[in-house]
């Protein structure tokens, strides 16, 4: 992964209510990886079949952020009755400055039941196979990376038996 911020526009202005939108625009921060413990199965509850993933460790690498994912965040995937998995992804980054951020986010996964159950076996499964998106928020009290306080990102994730890697892309 280059040092080179990536930067992505759409084109096309559109009319909403006789007004014109603002075109999209993002700038690559970072790309997170994390190891996961082995999932712990809740099982059903009233909301869907519940488990959870705490993270063992990871790595923050991008123009716009650096640092190590601590151990003890985690995600809290609800598997819904239509097979979309919500994703409560919480973290804590110590960057390479010596700072903390916290790192939140929600997420959708929407994958077939025979790729569901191909990853939970431990397989490789191809990110065209399935969707996983988030939508990422942050807290830090750095002055440095207090610029996270006030964006929005989006994360592109891929899956692999107990890691996930995000590419995320702040929404400018």
């Amino acid at each position: 992964m280059g040092t080179e911020v990536e930067r992505h526009e759409t084109n096309t202005k559109k009319k909403k209510g006789g007004a014109e939108t603002a075109d999209l625009q993002t700038e690559f921060l970072f790309e997170l990886s994390a190891e996961l413990e082995k999932p712990l199965e809740v099982g059903p509850t009233p909301h869907g079949y519940r488990r959870i993933a705490y993270i063992k460790g990871g790595s923050v690498k991008g123009p716009k952020l650096t640092g190590e994912v601590l151990p003890g965040g985690g995600d809290w995937p609800l598997l819904r009755p239509d097979g979309v998995s919500e994703l409560d992804i919480r973290l804590t980054c110590h960057t390479e400055a010596g700072q903390l951020v916290y790192i939140f986010g929600r997420g959708i996964v929407h994958m077939s039941g025979e790729a569901r159950q191909r990853m939970r076996r431990g397989e490789a499964v191809d990110p065209s196979e399935y969707y996983y998106r988030t939508a990422a928020f942050f807290e830090t009290t750095s002055e440095k990376y207090g610029w996270l306080n006030r964006i929005v990102a989006v994360g592109f994730d891929s899956l692999a038996p107990n890691k996930i890697t995000v590419r995320v892309y702040g929404i400018l």
